[in-house]
């Protein structure tokens, strides 16, 4: 029987590399020459292809599929729950 993932210590390392550290900065220094951060207005700084695109919501922004979660991907499938 396979083991079962622990996504908490996944997470935790991927938000640790210098990588994801230097991505946050970079759009929260964005957020703050705006005057948009932490202000409540709803939006973030977009991220499409790596490059900041202005804002959209955060609800928008965030939800955007994940590269790893894409047709072809390479990733491992995970079982999903069936819809009631």
């Amino acid at each position: 029987m396979a083991k079962a993932r622990d996504y908490k210590k996944e997470y935790k390392k991927f938000q640790s590399s210098k990588a994801s550290k230097k991505k946050r900065a970079k759009l929260n220094a964005y957020n703050r020459k705006k005057k948009t951060y932490g202000n409540g207005d709803g939006l973030d700084a977009s991220h499409k292809g790596g490059k900041i695109r202005g804002f959209e919501t955060e609800k928008k922004n965030r939800g955007r599929k994940e590269k790893s979660r894409l047709k072809g991907s390479k990733r491992k499938k995970t079982t999903t729950r069936k819809k009631k």
